[in-house]
């Protein structure tokens, strides 16, 4: 039985890994003209006046140079910079000042891939979000009673400080249950009745329940979700590194589930055989011209038995912003292109209005073939099964391959569904960037068909309002960083 709740007695404002602090601080020493060679930032300078003292004196040293300009910063670097200050490289606050003195007159800098800052910036970033994944996937929560009530609990040992990082993930997903997460270095506490996460001191393992009576509905469900036809144990040893078995009751099964695999996947192979799908069609070259010339020969579901036609993807083939819709709809199933029917103008006139050039994204749809029902001369559009959606799946996975956008933005909750699974639920995740296998920003927002379906005028312009507002999220991180003062 966990001992007690002590840990979260004592209450602190939440960390922010000192970001706020250093973000000051640099912000003085650029205005001041000091070079990153004359200021040293230290972790343990954040909660003591020396650190203050010591950007002081050297901005006393260059007092008369001192410029009257704002500082340039990009809302980008200062997003990336936020996760990377959550590293525990010692050294990174004045990796983060020498890339910001230095973008103040190389403003392509970020760009430069093989420049050693740059580089070892992105090092950073990529530790720290493979490090939000793995907390992400492999915090156990157990059930405890205190004297409130039910309590869950969860240990977590991070590579690095990413606790606040985390935290809102588990709110967003674990919003009416009371639970907190322990680490080293910190812990974090939600109280549903307050919609509230409060931050204390970390944590041993020794001060989490070892076990409880929800491990036994785990392993079953992680025994019918796993996929014995994706067994590779290097890989899985590779993902779910040792130092998390300890908290991960589903490992004690594996052994078991690696051993009936290869059952599980002739029984599989004959159930397929009777599935619709499309990967026998899609080539082994992702490059857009090989996809969109083998793309009409597609028989993976009976869909192509009706439509005129399948409609690939349009735009520019080094876009770094993917438009995802559901399906074509009449008019696009006649002119082959995506997006030009009247759901196509709602779009193209919300782009225009952002300033965003169409032929600078690539749009396609998570269906190829325009499903319809037959009404006299009408075809009524009519929404694609599941079945129909993953049966095309191969196709659109293989322009995301091809294409590799930094951002992908559904359109409607077939797209989203399609790329983030079926408990994503669009208006209540829309407008903000999830993590996904094709994707680090994946985002969803409404399908244009959906304003004009839309029964009152408020309705369609609230609608309208939503799918700009996310438009211009989703162009702001693919697009060229725009310079903003800091």
């Amino acid at each position: 039985m966990f001992p007690s709740t002590s840990f979260i007695i004592e209450r602190r404002a939440p960390e922010d890994s000192g970001f706020e602090s250093w973000r000051e601080l640099a912000r003085d020493a650029l205005k001041s003209s000091t070079p990153p060679d004359e200021i040293d930032f230290q972790d343990d300078l954040f909660t003591a006046s020396a650190s203050l003292q010591l950007v002081a004196n050297n901005a006393a040293r260059n007092s008369a140079a001192a410029s009257q300009t704002k500082p340039y910063v990009s809302r980008s670097f200062l997003d990336d910079a936020l996760v990377a200050a959550h590293h525990r490289d010692p050294d990174r606050w004045n990796l983060l000042y020498r890339l910001l003195w230095r973008i103040q007159t190389e403003r392509n800098l970020l760009n430069i891939d093989v420049d050693p800052d740059v580089a070892q910036f992105k090092s950073l970033l990529h530790q720290v979000r493979h490090d939000l994944h793995k907390m992400h996937a492999f915090v156990r929560f157990r059930k405890v009673e205190d004297s409130e009530g039910e309590h869950f609990i969860a240990w977590h040992k991070p590579a690095h400080r990413i606790l606040a990082l985390a935290a809102p993930f588990f709110s967003e997903r674990f919003a009416i249950m009371r639970w907190t997460i322990l680490t080293p270095d910190n812990s974090v506490s939600w109280d549903p009745s307050i919609g509230k996460a409060t931050f204390g001191p970390g944590a041993d393992r020794n001060q989490a329940p070892d076990h409880d009576e929800l491990e036994d509905l785990w392993r079953s469900y992680y025994s019918s979700i796993f996929n014995p036809a994706r067994l590779n144990p290097s890989l899985m040893r590779s993902h779910m590194p040792a130092k998390y078995w300890s908290t991960l009751p589903e490992v004690d099964l594996l052994p078991s589930l690696i051993t009936k695999a290869q059952d599980r996947v002739e029984s599989m192979i004959a159930t397929q055989s009777a599935t619709p799908n499309a990967s026998p069609f899609v080539p082994s070259e992702h490059t857009l011209p090989v996809l969109h010339q083998s793309l009409p020969l597609c028989k993976g579901c009976d869909l192509y038995r009706h439509a005129t036609q399948a409609v690939a993807g349009h735009g520019s083939h080094d876009a770094a912003l993917m438009l995802v819709g559901e399906q074509p709809g009449d008019k696009e199933d006649l002119e082959g292109k995506p997006f030009v029917g009247p759901a196509g103008e709602v779009l193209r006139r919300a782009l225009e209005e952002l300033g965003i050039a169409s032929e600078k994204i690539y749009m396609t749809n998570a269906v190829k073939h325009f499903k319809f029902v037959q009404r006299g001369k009408l075809r009524l559009h009519k929404n694609p099964a599941i079945s129909e959606i993953n049966a095309c799946r191969p196709w659109l996975e293989a322009e995301i391959d091809a294409l590799k956008p930094r951002v992908i933005l559904c359109m409607g909750a077939s797209a989203a569904r399609a790329l983030l699974g079926s408990t994503f639920a669009l208006m209540r995740d829309r407008g903000r960037f999830v993590p996904s296998r094709y994707s680090d920003n994946t985002i969803a927002t409404v399908h244009p068909s959906a304003i004009l379906r839309a029964s009152e005028p408020g309705q369609a312009a609230q609608l309208y309002e939503f799918m700009k507002t996310d438009l211009r999220l989703a162009w702001s991180y693919a697009a060229t960083p725009i310079g903003v003062s800091s």
